[in-house]
């Protein structure tokens, strides 16, 4: 099981809580500050507005066969056991109070995406469609009220068995719901902030997969694709998917270093802000991406050899921007003597600073590309 934080926990950052917990990254990073810094960073200005709805447990139930409330894919895991759940739907029924949802308001798609509260919202709708949980070998647990005293005129009842009286005011009953939906900048990013901060599900969540959930669509699909390519996970050194979904950041740190004149500090936000312009690309914009990304991880294990970017202890992702968004525009006119030239940068005073140093400083990002290209393929830029 993922660790739960305690009241210590509460005070650590992200990037720390996966040092020191079972969910620690599978994959061998090297530790930059700059990079640790910039992960943890925060945009300087953006406005949020917050309000309070009372929906009745029917009307939600109802907007979630619509698909019109969504739970991210980070949250799916229904952990709650049938007690837990039996209670909540008790204390409905008998009028006790039951801590309010927060729910995003998607500005393009107008649905709800759950930050914090699917526990409370899938016992809802579980029970009123009668069975609890998800399909195991093609059978379904009846959702009956257990745990509950004995002498409860609802224990062991389904929402079936129940008067019509007691339907009805469970139907009737209210839960409060935080609409947030961001204001200004009108593109959606904080959204990811959003999440960062209010979700409590027990486990710190790494940016990527924050971003997997926010930006979900065939663009991030796309990226789980392009991360089972064998040639890849010679690059990383890790045939298994990294459990923090550090494998996927790298890959949406390539394809958005491409577009090096766009960067922006921080790293954080630009990759975010990637994904976000990118989160329903055409499949023809996907299918050239797709062998762009092939193509280069190719030429880069054939000419650099497998894990090429271990160039201190752990995978640098300083190196990894520069030399895999220079091979992928270079494609077609590759030195024969490109590794003798890459160990050669590899101790090249300047290059070494900006991957040791500010790593997301524009001026660092733009300089060690430009060495790149300079040194191992004869092109300015």
């Amino acid at each position: 099981m993922p660790k739960r934080l305690d009241a210590a926990d509460a005070e650590l950052t992200a990037s720390e809580f996966e040092r020191t917990s079972r969910l620690a990254p599978d994959l061998d990073l090297e530790l930059i500050v700059s990079e640790e810094e910039d992960y943890e960073s925060a945009p300087p200005n953006y406005r949020i507005a917050t309000y309070p709805a009372d929906y009745t447990l029917e009307v939600l139930y109802q907007k979630w066969r619509n698909e019109e409330i969504e739970i991210p894919d980070f949250q799916r895991n229904f952990v709650w056991k049938q007690v837990q759940s039996s209670k909540l739907i008790e204390s409905f029924l008998v009028g006790l109070p039951v801590p309010a949802v927060f729910l995003y308001n998607d500005r393009d798609s107008q649905k709800y995406l759950v930050i914090d509260g699917q526990q409370r919202l899938k016992s809802i709708f579980y029970f009123f469609q009668g069975d609890f949980g998800e399909e195991r070998n093609n059978r379904r647990k009846t959702f009956e009220l257990t745990g509950i005293n004995q002498e409860s005129s609802y224990y062991r009842k389904t929402f079936d068995d129940l008067q019509d009286e007691d339907r009805r005011r469970l139907k009737n009953a209210v839960l409060r719901a935080f609409i947030v939906q961001q204001l200004d900048p009108e593109d959606d990013t904080s959204m990811y902030h959003i999440f960062e901060r209010l979700n409590t599900g027990g486990t710190l969540l790494a940016n990527q997969e924050i971003r997997n959930c926010v930006y979900h669509g065939r663009f991030s699909e796309f990226l789980e694709e392009m991360n089972e390519f064998p040639v890849w996970r010679k690059i990383l050194g890790k045939p298994d998917f990294d459990i923090r979904s550090k494998d996927i950041e790298l890959l949406v740190r390539f394809f958005a270093m491409r577009n090096v004149a766009e960067y922006r500090k921080p790293l954080k936000d630009f990759l975010s802000k990637f994904m976000h312009k990118n989160r329903n690309s055409s499949e023809e914009k996907l299918t050239e991406a797709c062998t762009i990304f092939e193509r280069t991880c190719e030429a880069v294990v054939e000419n650099l050899g497998e894990k090429p970017f271990h160039v201190r202890s752990g995978l640098n992702a300083a190196v990894f921007d520069a030399v895999m968004s220079s091979f992928s525009e270079n494609l077609d006119k590759i030195p024969e003597d490109v590794r003798a030239r890459y160990e050669k940068l590899k101790k090249d005073d300047e290059f070494i600073d900006s991957i040791s140093q500010g790593t997301t400083d524009v001026d660092k990002v733009r300089k060690r590309l430009r060495m790149s290209m300079k040194h191992l393929f004869d092109e300015e830029i």
